[in-house]
């Protein structure tokens, strides 16, 4: 038996909550991680997983020997990595999520010189809105804007994106332009984007010189993926904010007109967030300076 491989299935079964998970994200056979499951509860003598139909039950002996494992597989990875940093160049798998906008604007276009960089790091991107499980479905990293609702996660700032309040020429010729973020409310479509977790519409706000004003309007579409809210205020659906890093192409191409430019959004923080036991990983360390930077060269820090 295989122990170290044994204890890293091991971990990434209770941390993944299936069997077939866990051989998925370790590139095993699902017959073979079973396999190094019996042996290595046989060499303890003792069960550390109960086997359900759907998931996996850590049993009292089995819990406390994941967090001992835990902690001797990220000590075993915190010294590999500390050599790699100093003399070779990092490689393996990096699996990064990140919003399809983000992703087609910002990170994508920029790859190909981290390519350049670091050929032996193989890139997997998640795309999409949704809350990633970061232990569970095996991701290296997510790359996330807003407020940060798990604190047992780490998470850096990489910038802040500015938002843009925007309608299509076409809305325009039919409903015509507002002056006052009030004129949302009396006339006007507005084109939200709702929470995929709450179904909650986030209202669209507006500052100036310190006046608040939030509204809703006549919200009859409503959008929860960040590409197709853009897709929707370019088809005239309504008046929508999205972020100007996203919209600039089109507003340089006339498809979007600018509105209510006097009034700004607070801006939108962005981060990298990873789990606590990755913090010292090469590739991911390599990965995280490396999209600062690109963040910060186009401007939305």
């Amino acid at each position: 038996m295989d122990q170290l491989l044994a204890l890293r299935t091991f971990v990434r079964i209770v941390e993944a909550g299936t069997f077939a998970k866990a051989a998925d994200q370790l590139n095993l056979p699902r017959s073979t991680a079973s396999k190094l499951i019996a042996d290595l509860e046989a060499s303890l003598g003792t069960k550390l997983i109960q086997r359900t139909t759907r998931k996996v039950a850590v049993t009292p002996e089995g819990a406390a020997y994941y967090e001992r494992s835990n902690r001797l597989i990220t000590e075993l990875e915190d010294m590999n990595a500390a050599v790699r940093l100093n003399q070779a160049q990092p490689k393996g798998r990096l699996r990064i999520d990140i919003v399809s906008q983000l992703a087609n604007c910002v990170l994508i276009p920029a790859l190909p010189r981290f390519r350049d960089l670091y050929p032996d790091i193989e890139l997997y991107l998640g795309i999409s809105d949704r809350p990633v499980d970061l232990i569970g479905e095996g991701v290296d990293c997510v790359i996330r804007g807003g407020e940060l609702g798990d604190t047992s996660l780490i998470a850096r700032k990489i910038g802040e994106l500015d938002y843009v309040t925007c309608a299509s020429a076409r809305y325009i010729e039919r409903h015509g332009i507002p002056k006052h973020p009030s004129d949302l409310d009396r006339g006007h479509v507005s084109l939200n984007y709702f929470s995929s977790l709450t179904s909650k519409p986030f209202p669209m706000l507006f500052h100036r010189s310190g006046e608040e004003i939030e509204t809703g309007g006549d919200a009859q579409v409503a959008v929860n993926e960040i590409t197709a809210h853009l897709t929707a205020i370019k088809a005239g659906l309504g008046i929508g904010q999205t972020f100007g890093v996203m919209a600039q192409p089109f507003i340089e191409d006339g498809s979007l007109i600018p509105l209510l430019t006097e009034w700004t959004r607070p801006l939108h923080p962005l981060h990298v967030v990873y789990p606590p036991n990755r913090h010292l990983n090469a590739k991911l360390r390599i990965f995280v300076d490396w999209v600062s930077e690109v963040f910060k060269a186009r401007g939305s820090s």
